[in-house]
């Protein structure tokens, strides 16, 4: 899919992200509803394109993927500390998964992080994502659990962290 660009989503965007995200979530089975409880805060990427940054893969003008980039002490932050980014709510359309758009989202926050001289950057994925497991292991991430924390008593999450190297 060479002619995806990876950027930050406009405001006609939002609803649509939103919509991917809550699409993304429920296909995998990580969400078993299209409102209430989690499934509100994924689909409001109005929100997070406020008071976070919400990046999109687009193709043809047509939105494929999403993901949401945090820093430490703000409120999207989970997992984060003081000079880390982090992302949240890495999603891809269903239709356009397998394709490689899910890792070309998460090369573009590591991008960002290099850009701005950060050396680390952090997320948590439910137990159950297996799939972004192999994904984020394949990139080069590696697991941090001393950060694995649960949102909810049933709900274990697993951290995992990313070391740039700002040399390269």
């Amino acid at each position: 899919m060479p002619d995806i660009v990876i950027r930050p989503a406009h405001p006609e965007e939002w609803e649509e992200a939103g919509r991917i995200t809550v699409a993304a979530y429920l296909a995998d089975g990580y969400i078993d509803s299209h409102a209430g409880g989690y499934a509100d805060q994924l689909a409001n990427a109005a929100t997070r394109a406020t008071e976070a940054e919400l990046l999109v893969a687009v193709e043809n003008d047509e939105v494929l993927g999403t993901v949401t980039i945090v820093y430490p002490d703000t409120p999207w932050s989970e997992v984060s500390k003081p000079g880390e980014l982090e992302f949240r709510m890495l999603a891809v359309s269903p239709k356009a998964q397998g394709k490689g758009v899910g890792g070309r989202l998460v090369k573009a926050v590591l991008a960002k992080a290099k850009e701005q001289g950060i050396t680390h950057v952090v997320m948590s994925s439910s137990e159950k994502m297996t799939a972004a497991h192999r994904l984020y292991t394949r990139l080069g991430f590696h697991r941090l659990p001393e950060r694995d924390w649960r949102p909810v008593p049933d709900l274990p999450l697993l951290a995992f962290a990313f070391s740039l190297d700002l040399d390269t």
